[in-house]
């Protein structure tokens, strides 16, 4: 039933921690998803820096936040300021370019506080690689739920178990969050073989499950076989997202940037370097440099070197 088990990777950004899960050096993509990352948990201090990601861009790709503790506050060159807060789903398409930033608002900042979630980002398929970029934000009751007999189910993203959410996608996908109590047993949505998705995984984000007798922790992705149907139970109190999709064809992938040729990717190198890709009018007074150019000719003020809490 199981194709492999990936372990999330820790990566201590100035204090405060991610796993980093997908893509992994055997397995690069689940889907159309090519990067996966648990943001915390973590407990910021008052006054702490909590997250700061300063304006940043990305082509060819859609991000998916979903926070389940805590708030980000988004900024993009389109003009959106959108916090989200748990259970909501903020997804920014990027296509032929766009540049945004994340960050924790001051008053929240010098509260202090939790920080727990999942951030994604989805390949787009190649015809719609250079689309126009976009920004939606979808509040939690706009999402399908279910809750019953200790199994609480939110579909984030896509379709699975009959129901579709209300998030502008761009191919076949689903992604599921589960909050499992002790001893629930529940399955994901139908593989290969029952007419569902080619490529499926599991990310256990908190507690523990067993699949086939076999035991699995948090910080761990189970790649699913194509035509398996497992059923998995919680071994305690759990968090699980699934997700999956049809594949769209390989990748490349380099910083924030995902094409389908290193040309694309060079081209928007050179964009960011040159300063043709703008920055958020309301977050403009820096920015992340490309990550091997240590002096950027960007007319923006006062450009600093990448901080621990920026992405890589």
């Amino acid at each position: 039933m199981i194709e492999m088990v990936i372990d999330a990777r820790r990566k201590d950004l100035g204090g405060f921690e991610v796993g980093r899960v997908l893509p992994f050096h055997s397995r690069r993509m689940v889907g159309p998803f090519i990067f996966l990352d648990q943001m915390g948990p973590a407990e910021f201090a008052p006054g702490s820096n909590a997250i700061d990601v300063r304006p940043h861009p990305h082509i060819g790709l859609s991000t998916l936040t979903y926070l389940f503790e805590g708030e980000i506050m988004h900024r993009d060159n389109l003009g959106y300021t959108q916090a989200i807060r748990p259970g909501e789903v903020n997804w920014m398409t990027a296509g032929k370019g766009i540049v945004h930033s994340e960050r924790t608002d001051p008053l929240k900042k010098s509260q202090g506080g939790p920080m727990h979630g999942m951030q994604a980002w989805i390949a787009l398929p190649t015809e719609a690689e250079e689309a126009d970029p976009a920004f939606y934000h979808h509040a939690e009751a706009a999402l399908p739920s279910y809750e019953s007999g200790g199994l609480f189910a939110r579909l984030v993203a896509g379709e699975a178990y009959g129901a579709s959410a209300d998030v502008k996608i761009s191919s076949p996908l689903f992604y599921v969050h589960w909050e499992l109590k002790e001893g629930v047993r529940t399955a994901p949505p139908p593989g290969r073989g029952q007419g569902g998705m080619s490529e499926r995984a599991l990310y256990v984000a908190k507690g523990g499950i067993e699949i086939a007798g076999r035991e699995y922790h948090a910080g761990q992705m189970i790649i699913l076989e194509p035509d398996a149907e497992p059923t998995l139970k919680a071994l305690t109190q759990s968090t699980v997202m699934a997700l999956g999709g049809e594949p769209v064809g390989e990748r490349l992938i380099w910083w924030n940037f995902v094409a389908s040729s290193q040309d694309r990717i060079d081209q928007a190198k050179a964009d960011w370097k040159a300063g043709r890709m703008n920055l958020p009018s309301e977050d403009d007074l820096e920015f992340i440099p490309l990550p091997d150019d240590p002096a950027p000719a960007r007319a923006a003020p006062a450009p600093v070197e990448p901080k621990p809490t920026d992405p890589v």
